[in-house]
């Protein structure tokens, strides 16, 4: 099988190159920069075919898939900077690489027959309340700019394709790029005190465990809405800095507060970022593992 991966400068566009990489499909990846700019890490993704691409161009979209002719394509490419994305200069480019570059990567999968994976966030959603949110559940009034223009990619991708996979994830971790585990261990190893909100809750998702779990999907026609993080409950940044910190070895304290009391954040973020991701085992697919699991592995893998 043929896959074109976007956004491979990522954190989850490298593991899943690398994944499917290691499973003999042909993949390419694809990044606005002129040459690789991800980890040097030695794995195939540094090996891979790759092909600048911008996504707000629509044309060189459609010449792309018409020169690789895909069988699938997985859409990681996103601006993915929250508070930035609330700058009103910034906008406009937000909905284009969101909203408009995922139109033009799912016409062009139409157009050359590929099915389509898009990486969706919780984000979509209001983030009120205490239940899990479904799959399928009806998404209104996202709180920020960076969730609406990501609800509008994945309307783009349900008006326009049958095949397609759009995945919700959130909290997401990895070795290549910046992350909530890197920043804190950081500013933990210079400060006696850091202050991190409680009253946030969902899971995190690490990209290495994300990315086998969407090689499964990609390889089926299962298609339809999933969510998508690590197992082992909902918690809260707080909590997940609490244990990052104990197994790195950190003795800085952590103190809980709310996200009132934190302030500083430009945009609006989601109480409720709870993902409720029981239609992967319906589906046939693997769960990814407890999370306390997965910051396991990731630190014995990062140079931090």
């Amino acid at each position: 099988m043929k896959v074109l991966v976007t956004g491979v400068g990522g954190q989850l566009g490298h593991d899943l190159v690398n994944q499917v990489y290691t499973r003999g499909h042909e993949v390419t990846g694809s990044d606005i920069h002129k040459e690789y700019a991800g980890i040097q890490d030695g794995s195939p993704v540094t090996a891979a075919p790759y092909i600048s691409l911008d996504i707000t161009d629509e044309k060189a979209v459609k010449d792309t898939f018409l020169k690789l002719r895909p069988d699938a394509v997985i859409h990681c490419a996103a601006w993915t900077a929250v508070d930035a994305a609330e700058e009103e200069e910034n906008r406009e480019m937000v909905h284009r690489i969101n909203a408009f570059g995922t139109k033009y990567i799912a016409g062009a999968a139409r157009e050359t027959g590929a099915k389509m994976l898009y990486l969706s966030t919780d984000y979509v959603f209001d983030g009120q309340g205490n239940r899990p949110w479904q799959p399928d559940d009806r998404c209104y009034a996202p709180l920020n700019v960076y969730g609406q223009s990501k609800l509008e990619g994945e309307l783009a991708v349900s008006s326009i394709l049958e095949k397609y996979f759009i995945v919700r994830i959130a909290w997401v971790f990895g070795l290549n790029g910046k992350n909530f585990i890197k920043t804190m261990i950081n500013v933990g190893k210079t400060h006696d005190t850091v202050r991190v909100v409680n009253d946030q809750i969902g899971t995190p998702t690490y990209t290495l465990d994300l990315a086998r779990l969407l090689a499964d999907m990609i390889e089926t026609e299962q298609y339809g809405y999933y969510h998508a993080t690590n197992e082992g409950g909902y918690i809260s940044w707080y909590d997940f800095c609490c244990e990052f910190y104990r197994q790195y070895g950190l003795k800085t304290k952590v103190i809980p507060v709310s996200t009132a009391e934190y302030g500083l954040s430009k945009a609006a973020r989601p109480f409720n970022s709870r993902l409720d991701k029981s239609k992967l085992s319906e589906k046939g697919f693997e769960p990814l593992p407890p999370w306390k699991d997965a910051v396991s592995r990731y630190l014995k893998e990062a140079d931090l």
